[in-house]
């Protein structure tokens, strides 16, 4: 089945609801996290010389890991009709589609930016370029793409709705 956010072999956005996430990342990250709680938990309960306590200081070190990994795969973008709501790790956050100036991916950005209207920026962790940078641009540019069809430009802005990307 293709991938509903590859807009280069066809014009327009890509239909919504659509949910942007670097998925390698996310599946490094997982897995890692599982593979290091089932480690640490084995070692920590096949060690007969420790105590019920230290046992199960083992097992909640390895869970404390593999949750600062799952909160570490968090980050998303979530694009609807109503607007776009991004995940980031310390919170998240609603915006109109009208909010959203420009998409920013440009060589060495860890991640998008969003340029807002209030004059902010707004870092999108959910489309970076890290493990799998040709799924974050085709993101970056599905993106941006939306965004150029869905928001209300004010004309003396001077806002240009379009992905800055150097990187492909």
């Amino acid at each position: 089945m293709p991938d509903p956010r590859d807009t280069s072999d066809r014009p327009g956005p890509p239909a919504l609801p659509v949910t942007f996430r670097p998925a390698r990342t996310r599946a490094v990250l997982v897995t890692a996290g599982v593979v290091i709680f089932v480690v640490i938990s084995a070692v920590g309960l096949l060690l007969e010389q420790l105590g019920p306590g230290e046992k199960l200081s083992f097992v909640l070190t390895g869970a404390l890991v593999l949750g600062v990994l799952l909160w570490l795969s968090r980050p998303k973008v979530v694009a609807d009709d109503d607007g776009v709501t991004v995940v980031n790790f310390a919170g998240t956050r609603r915006l109109a589609w009208a909010e959203i100036l420009k998409v920013n991916l440009r060589v060495g950005d860890p991640w998008v930016f969003l340029n807002l209207s209030d004059g902010t920026s707004l870092p999108a962790l959910g489309i970076q370029p890290g493990i799998d940078r040709q799924r974050a641009i085709a993101d970056a540019r599905a993106l941006s793409a939306l965004v150029e069809a869905r928001s209300i430009a004010e004309p003396d802005t001077g806002a240009e709705a379009g992905p800055e990307q150097d990187q492909g």
